[in-house]
């Protein structure tokens, strides 16, 4: 059985002093007993904030929001996987569609930043999804496959099972119009069965996170879904109350 993986990406939010207080103030209110994973995801600047506010006991780990593809040089403004890894990071976001969309990532450049990351120990979360006018054409099948695919090629066949997908339709992110149950099911089972088409067997191991307005309204439908393996929470995640309360129903779907 898969375990289940709750990831907050804080986007462009909170102080290095603000995320300590994100720390102290989620540890108080996440259970302690909980099965899940989870993932905070705070901008570059705080992540040895984040680190140094962790303890032993905490039951998260950290992941980086961006990385470039290069180990070092001259590309002032960027971030390696060996900084990343330096810093206590286990997991990075890697072609978020703001990534994709705001700042014009494209699909082998997204394919350099998951073999980076995989190259420096690091667990890629792959984001994958399509715009309103994607899925009103009925193109979303062939956007997510393309992306899905451009994404994880020639990453080795042995680094599929560790790899993150996250579907996030981008209709929904940040719009609190979450995709419905059925639309979100619907394309995890298309990602699983391309996975398996691809990859064969190991991709029953591949955990698909389900991205876009989630929120302790909606989580525990989603979650009662047997394709979706978790979320990639965005503006839920910045309060430590609402984020815990979320991964506490995902704690309980897996029980």
């Amino acid at each position: 059985m898969r375990t289940r993986l709750i990831a907050g990406n804080w986007k462009m939010h909170k102080t290095a002093a603000e995320a300590v207080t994100f720390v102290h103030e989620f540890r108080k209110v996440l259970s302690p007993s909980t099965s899940i994973d989870i993932v905070l995801a705070p901008p570059f600047v705080s992540l040895f904030a984040v680190q140094q506010a962790m303890t032993q006991e905490d039951r998260f780990a950290i992941a980086a929001q961006n990385l470039y593809w290069e180990t070092e040089g001259a590309y002032t403004g960027e971030v390696s996987g060996s900084m990343l890894q330096d810093l206590g990071c286990t997991y990075v976001i890697v072609g978020h569609s703001e990534r994709r969309h705001l700042f014009g990532e494209k699909n082998d450049e997204v394919n350099k930043k998951v073999k980076a990351a995989l190259a420096h120990g690091l667990i890629p979360i792959l984001c994958v999804g399509e715009t309103l006018e994607e899925r009103e054409a009925g193109n979303t099948q062939a956007v997510v496959k393309d992306q899905l695919l451009k994404g994880l090629s020639e990453v080795g066949v042995e680094n599929i099972p560790t790899i993150i997908i996250a579907y996030e339709p981008v209709w929904a992110i940040g719009t609190g119009r979450a995709a419905s149950v059925e639309q979100a099911e619907e394309v995890h089972a298309f990602l699983r069965a391309t996975l398996s088409t691809e990859f064969g067997e190991i991709s029953q191991d591949v955990r698909i996170l389900y991205g876009g307005s989630v929120s302790p309204q909606n989580a525990e439908a989603l979650f009662s879904c047997k394709e979706i393996d978790g979320a990639l929470i965005g503006k839920a995640c910045l309060d430590p109350v609402v984020f815990a309360k979320i991964c506490g129903l995902a704690d309980l779907a897996s029980t």
